[in-house]
């Protein structure tokens, strides 16, 4: 069987796919691609079916050795010294190194035939939150490639753009509480990317909310893009890893198609909701 083997894995690197859905009433979360449209066209560009497991790397450092001649594409945050969103073939022996991403933060690789590694309750998604699937990336080990793939797509290079480096805008609907807040309070306000996110949540600093209501709530169910306002008054926006269920209140949620975009926000970076 073809294998890849990690040399280095940068602050973080993931197997993931499309995640464990459809199974939150039995307390098991999603998971799965953070940029699911990223790790979508990565896929689709070596010829693989939806659905097959590919890499997840947290700002570049990804360091991976061809034990045989394998072809790859890299998507998402556009890392220094590979090619991007384009088909590649990595020869025996070659090593494949990303650098730091110039914008966005998550950059996928894929290699033809998928990572096969063993499943977990359907998927092979890396789950911070739950520790479900297979632990995060270390140096030496090694992973194999499966041999179902499709044909190759006929494309040299998908045009799409960068990930925002600046201000990046999202669309937002109203939550289940967002009574708790005078109207519009979310709305209008520039909030600061914290160095304390993950895959579990954007979290966010700027001014805080203030409630119109006291008190605390029953647990209820947790969805992707939820924006949760804890006791601080500064929102989570919650990602791929987050809980099932939660006790603060939701006041409002980001619009499916923004969330690629949020999921590749770093640090510092500026974020306005409309």
């Amino acid at each position: 069987m073809t294998k890849l083997t990690v040399l280095e894995t940068g602050p973080l690197a993931t197997v993931q796919d499309r995640g464990r859905v459809g199974q939150a009433a039995l307390g098991v979360p999603r998971s799965g691609a953070c940029d699911q449209r990223s790790y979508e066209l990565a896929n689709r560009l070596v010829g693989n079916a939806d659905g097959v497991a590919a890499i997840e790397v947290t700002f570049g450092g990804l360091v991976l050795r061809a034990e045989a001649d394998v072809v790859i594409a890299v998507t998402g945050a556009p890392c220094a010294g590979v090619p991007l969103n384009a088909p590649t073939t990595v020869r025996a022996g070659g090593v494949l190194r990303l650098g730091p991403p110039r914008s966005g933060l998550r950059t996928y690789v894929a290699v033809r035939g998928g990572f096969a590694v063993p499943p977990v309750l359907g998927s092979r998604s890396t789950d911070l939150l739950s520790g479900l699937g297979p632990a995060p990336l270390q140096a030496g080990d090694v992973l194999p490639v499966g041999c179902e793939h499709g044909p190759m797509p006929g494309v040299d290079l998908a045009p799409v753009a960068d990930p925002a480096a600046g201000e990046v805008v999202v669309r937002v609907t109203p939550g289940p509480r967002q009574d708790w807040f005078p109207e519009g309070a979310l709305l209008g306000q520039t909030y600061t990317v914290s160095s304390n996110s993950n895959r579990i949540g954007v979290r966010l600093e700027g001014t805080p909310l203030q409630r119109l209501r006291e008190g605390e709530l029953p647990s209820e169910g947790m969805a992707l893009g939820a924006l949760q306002i804890p006791p601080s008054g500064l929102p989570v926006l919650f990602l791929a890893d987050h809980p099932v269920t939660g006790g603060y209140p939701v006041i409002a949620y980001v619009a499916g198609a923004d969330l690629d975009a949020c999921a590749q926000l770093r640090p510092g970076q500026q974020l306005r909701f409309v």
